[in-house]
């Protein structure tokens, strides 16, 4: 088998021709499924893994990166799955404490994955992954909570990355009035308002200084992948009874806001963790981006690269300069 590899905290990585019975170690009690990997997707996490090695991401060496799996089952100790299922898998631990996506092998938990659903290529997928994913839960966070079009305009903030592109595209097919925040208004204006962003914001207006612990109110909901200072000014921002769902920390990890947004506006802040997340969310939020992502515009927002190209990569994603979702052909 070829994989990515992280031998080592603080270590290169590198790609390189593996015994599949080097890596392909167990993971856990409940038996395993076996792949043959078809793709993977780059997401920041990954980023995060490959450059430096770990960045605090990784939890176990030698590793194999790539949080996102779809692959075609080769063998089962589970009786839910058979030789020749394709799956997707995200999070679970895959390409942080468990070995991921970047091999043409793989090994897994039966309970992470979702059967592909027949609206959904192997590649599109990938193209959605762990950050398509996430955006859904995000998504689906706003809509349990009783946010609804006409409570006003929506927030998405890193808007022309994957989440945010992803984010962007289903909350405005859903009708809402979607507000997208980037770094880049210019050069990826017209990419987001052709995702159905009806507004654009600088993100240096949310993230540069931190402003009073209530402002005036905007946003009906929001979805966050920066937090810290821009994370403190939305719920600061957040109208009466909104909700805030946080799904990244590309600003920090910090969060310097006081108490008074949900005290004295009952504003909400939950978060998107699509890692643990539960079989029955994962099958709801796969059913929901089956049905209502506009395919066409993935395909759009969707770029793919081989198994040598994630190592240069990660510097791209992690100084912000990709836009949209990447599939990892690992057969490439």
């Amino acid at each position: 088998m070829r994989a990515v590899i992280v031998e080592a905290k603080g270590s290169e990585a590198q790609v390189r021709e593996v015994a599949e019975d080097e890596l392909l170690t167990g993971v856990g009690q409940g038996g395993t499924v076996e792949l043959d990997v078809l793709y993977s997707s780059y997401n920041y996490k990954d980023g995060m893994a490959i450059n430096g090695g770990g960045r605090g991401i990784l939890q176990s060496f030698p590793i194999i990166p790539g949080i996102d799996i779809v692959g075609t089952v080769t063998a089962s100790e589970d009786s839910k799955w058979s030789a020749g299922d394709t799956v997707v898998l995200n999070g679970d631990g895959a390409g942080e404490s468990l070995n991921g996506g970047f091999a043409t092998r793989a090994r897994v938990r039966p309970d992470a994955l979702v059967k592909l659903p027949e609206a959904l290529s192997p590649e599109r997928a990938a193209a959605i992954g762990t950050a398509g994913f996430t955006a859904m839960i995000s998504v689906l966070h706003l809509a349990d909570a009783g946010v609804a079009p006409e409570s006003g305009d929506v927030l998405v903030t890193g808007a022309a990355g994957g989440v945010g592109s992803v984010a962007v595209s289903l909350l405005a097919g859903r009708g809402y009035r979607v507000v997208a925040s980037t770094g880049r208004v210019e050069e990826e204006g017209d990419y987001l308002r052709g995702l159905g962003a009806a507004e654009l914001l600088d993100r240096h207006e949310l993230s540069d200084e931190l402003g009073k612990p209530l402002q005036s109110e905007r946003w009906a909901g929001a979805i966050d992948v920066a937090g810290g200072t821009t994370l403190a000014n939305i719920l600061a921002q957040t109208q009466y009874g909104g909700i805030v769902s946080a799904c990244g920390l590309a600003q920090g990890m910090d969060l310097p806001t006081t108490v008074t947004p949900f005290i004295l506006r009952g504003v909400t802040l939950t978060g998107a963790n699509s890692v643990q997340a539960p079989r029955s969310l994962r099958e709801r939020a796969w059913a929901a981006l089956a049905e209502e992502l506009d395919l066409e515009q993935l395909d759009a927002m969707t770029s793919t690269i081989g198994l040598a190209e994630t190592i240069p990569y990660a510097e791209q994603i992690l100084a912000g300069r990709t836009r949209g979702r990447t599939i990892v052909d690992v057969n490439a």
